[in-house]
């Protein structure tokens, strides 16, 4: 008999991460705090739970993809006093490494288990089933993990111990920052010394300044479509915890703070909601 799936979070990446569970055949339970995103699941087969309490009793393991390290926290304190001993949770979202490891050891403490298991690859990862995951916990739960992932990742593995799969999340988000500015900088840059643009996204696009942010945030730098993607505000929120995880292990990031402190400032114009690729707007108004 399949497992029971509960996945919880139903945003931007979530949404089809859970469709592409129930593609794959697996019995899905799913629940959003904004009901209405669950609309597609149930037109797919999957069960929607009233509650998280409700998930948590149902489902034999449970999948968050939410915001932060308390709104996943949250999550968990309701769905843990309903679910069964033994119920894996994996957790999606990016987080804090040391809040990831706590929840281990809390989790581990009340008879659960808990892998912290980010993703990257952008909605269109999500979309593709295309997502690489970095897991953090024990081999033999990631190894049962694993065939459930397979349904929405290209590549997924374990990346470490308790914690360490937020670790490489943050040396992901951190070359992501550098690839983004690298993109929104040069063709900002191109822009204002009168040059194609199209031309200069393709040409250098190409060469040796090719990279996934070219491909990718390309095509809406050039339509200036600044609809996520991947938000300035979660940028932000990835970016705080790779700071603070910095300075704790001793390491220099400061492209990550340069990039930072250009998507604050869109931020604090109220541009929170729109694609990270809005860096290049901000760039366009600077001056040297």
């Amino acid at each position: 008999m399949m497992k029971q799936i509960g996945f919880v979070g139903l945003g931007v990446m979530g949404k089809p991460m859970a469709m592409h569970l129930r593609n794959a055949g697996w019995p899905v339970m799913v629940w959003n705090r904004t009901p209405g995103k669950t609309d597609a699941l149930l037109q797919c087969g999957a069960r929607i739970a009233a509650t998280l309490k409700d998930l948590g009793a149902a489902c034999d393991v449970v999948i968050t993809c939410v915001g932060g390290t308390d709104d996943v926290k949250g999550c968990l304190a309701e769905l843990t006093q309903t679910a069964r001993p033994g119920t894996l949770f994996i957790d999606h979202s990016t987080i804090a490494p040391e809040g990831a490891q706590q929840i281990h050891e809390d989790l581990n403490d009340k008879g659960f288990r808990f892998i912290d298991a980010p993703i990257t690859g952008g909605s269109m990862g999500a979309q593709k089933g295309q997502l690489t995951i970095f897991c953090g916990g024990s081999s033999s739960d990631i190894e049962e993990a694993l065939e459930i992932l397979k349904a929405y990742a290209k590549r997924a593995e374990r990346v470490g111990g308790p914690g360490d799969g937020q670790l490489m999340k943050a040396v992901n988000q951190i070359a992501v920052g550098g690839a983004l500015i690298g993109l929104c900088e040069s063709l900002a840059f191109a822009k204002k010394a009168g040059l194609d643009v199209n031309q200069a996204k393709d040409i250098v696009g190409s060469g040796a300044a090719g990279s996934w942010a070219f491909d990718n945030y390309g095509p809406k730098v050039l339509a200036e479509d600044w609809s996520p993607g991947f938000s300035v505000k979660n940028q932000l929120k990835d970016f705080r915890y790779c700071l603070e995880t910095a300075k704790e292990i001793g390491a220099a990031i400061p492209g990550t703070e340069v990039v930072k402190k250009y998507l604050q400032k869109l931020e604090d114009e109220g541009h929170g909601e729109w694609t990270t690729a809005a860096l290049y707007a901000k760039l366009l108004e600077l001056n040297a």
